[in-house]
């Protein structure tokens, strides 16, 4: 089977900058990342990249920087009263937190922690960067309809509810 919209896909996939250093990699799991192509689970460059591959296909891509996390915004640090970030535990400068806005759930950068705030970047991390991703597709097959309903592949690898 194809990749095509609704299909669920099982990949393995080691990500790095244009250097070559690597960001990370799902080996370090038992079960490769799964997800359900064509219902923007994955950044827009490497999901076009996945379009009519199969199961045992391996290739390099590289993603353009609009076609992943998008270009660094300056000045998008927002400042957050630490009650609202007690889930993160003892916060550190650097440290990935998940912030709700306006757009939902998303990764932010802790800046600068006061006594009662942190300032918080809500760049993505990989913001700005392209990115260089060494896939290998392990296995591809239809989506149930829970999945197609939800929007996401479930099971090993996905979510579980």
């Amino acid at each position: 089977m194809k990749i095509e919209t609704n299909a669920v896909v099982a990949f393995h996939y080691t990500l790095t900058d244009l250097d070559g250093k690597e960001i990370e990699t799902s080996r370090t799991r038992a079960q490769p990342q799964l997800y359900l192509h064509g219902h923007k689970g994955l950044i827009p460059g490497l999901e076009t990249a996945l379009e009519g591959k199969s199961a045992g296909d391996q290739f390099d891509v590289t993603v353009a920087m609009e076609l992943a996390y998008g270009p660094r915004v300056e000045g998008r640090v927002q400042r957050v009263p630490l009650k609202r970030l007690a889930k993160a535990g003892k916060l550190s400068v650097g440290q990935l937190v998940q912030v709700q806005s306006d757009q939902g759930s998303q990764v932010a950068v802790v800046k600068k922690i006061g006594m009662t705030v942190a300032d918080l970047d809500l760049n993505h991390p990989l913001a700005g960067k392209a990115l260089k991703f060494a896939i290998e597709i392990k296995d591809v097959r239809a989506a149930t309809e829970d999945e197609i309903k939800h929007g996401h592949a479930h099971g090993d690898g996905g979510t579980t509810h």
